[in-house]
């Protein structure tokens, strides 16, 4: 069942709002424990990113303001498994999106974002 702002999934909105920011994206050893050795992402481009190709990437990226975000959304799909959503408002646009938490930990395994439209 989806729920909106809990205290139970806490820990998860801290994780993935600190990943958002450029000094924890900067950050090797906050990477290596919160994203799976096996993490993937879809980004918003579209391409997919394993956790060998991203983290290079992440580690030289120009510091950045933290977007914005909202419409938080938490699903506990499984003992160990929460599946996350939300909107980010950047400079950029805005986008969706998604991201599959394991716990406890929390570590990330999955993420995706999708831009939406002007329309």
């Amino acid at each position: 069942m989806w729920e909106m702002e809990s205290t139970t999934y806490a820990a998860i909105k801290e994780a993935e709002l600190a990943l958002l920011s450029s000094t924890a994206r900067a950050d090797q050893g906050l990477l290596s424990k919160t994203l799976s050795h096996d993490f993937a992402e879809i980004g918003r481009s579209g391409r997919w990113w394993a956790y060998d190709d991203i983290v290079p990437v992440l580690l030289e990226e120009e510091p950045r303001a933290t977007p914005g975000t909202s419409e938080w959304r938490f699903n506990q799909v499984s003992p160990e498994l929460v599946l996350v959503t939300y909107r980010l408002h950047a400079a950029s646009g805005d986008s969706r999106h998604s991201s599959l938490w394991e716990t406890p930990g929390p570590v990330l395994r999955f993420h995706q974002g999708t831009r939406v439209s002007e329309n």
